[in-house]
C-alpha cells in the first residue's frame, strides 16, 4: 500500500493582511491633528480632508469615529480629559505633576493639555466654547480642590503660570529650555506653581 501524498500548496497569490490598525491610536492622532490645525487656523476654515491628511487616514475614518466635524472639534475644545490626568495627583505635589504631565506631554506625546486656550482668541465664537470650557474644567476644577485663602485667584494664577512655561517650551522654543532635562525645569519650575496652591 503506498503513502498518499498531497501536492505541495502554493503560496505566491496569498498576501500577508495589512497590519490591523489600533482604534484608541488612530483617534489619539486624529485629534492630534485637529489640535494642531486650530492653533493655525479657524475651524470654519479647517476640512475634514485637511485633519486626514494631517493625521494620516481617510476623512471617513473620521466621520466613523467623530460623527461629523462639529462633534471632532467639540472633542477639541474641550479640556475634560486633559483636565482629569493635568490635575490626577495630592495637592502637596499638584505643582511637580502639572510641570512634568505639560513637559512629558510634549515631548512624547507632541500634545500639551491646556496650551491651545492660547488660540482662542483666532476662533470667533467658538473661542467662547474654549473659554469656557478651560474655565470649568480646568480652572474651577483646581479651585475646588485647594484649600485657604483666594482659592479662585490661586488656582487661576497658577494655571497661568503652567501656560507661561507652555509657551516658552512649546511655542517660543526657547533654547536654554529646550536643553535643559526635564528633571531639571521640574526642579527649578514646579516649587513656584506650588506654591500659589498650599496655602
Amino acid at each position: 500500500m503506498s503513502a498518499v501524498t498531497t501536492p505541495p500548496t502554493t503560496d505566491h497569490h496569498r498576501t500577508e493582511p495589512a497590519p490591523r490598525r489600533d482604534a484608541g491610536q488612530t483617534k489619539a492622532a486624529i485629534l492630534r491633528a485637529a489640535r494642531y490645525l486650530l492653533a493655525r487656523h479657524a475651524q470654519a476654515d479647517i476640512t475634514l480632508r485637511t485633519v486626514a491628511e494631517r493625521a494620516g487616514v481617510s476623512p471617513p475614518l473620521i466621520l466613523k469615529y467623530f460623527g461629523n466635524k462639529d462633534a471632532l472639534f467639540a472633542r477639541v475644545m474641550s479640556f475634560e480629559e486633559d483636565a482629569d490626568a493635568l490635575l490626577d495627583a495630592p495637592v502637596d505635589g499638584l505643582g511637580r505633576h502639572m510641570v512634568r504631565h505639560l513637559l512629558t506631554g510634549q515631548t512624547e506625546r507632541g500634545a500639551d493639555p491646556v496650551l491651545r486656550i492660547v488660540f482662542a482668541p483666532f476662533q470667533g465664537d467658538q473661542g467662547d466654547i474654549m473659554r469656557a470650557n478651560f474655565r470649568t474644567q480646568v480652572s474651577d476644577r483646581l479651585t475646588a480642590r485647594l484649600t485657604g485663602p483666594d482659592p479662585g485667584l490661586r488656582a487661576e494664577l497658577a494655571v497661568g503660570t503652567l501656560l507661561g512655561l507652555g509657551v516658552m517650551y512649546g511655542i517660543a522654543r526657547g533654547t536654554h529650555l529646550r536643553e535643559a532635562t526635564i528633571d531639571d525645569i521640574v526642579d527649578r519650575y514646579a516649587p513656584t506653581v506650588q506654591a500659589l496652591l498650599t496655602p
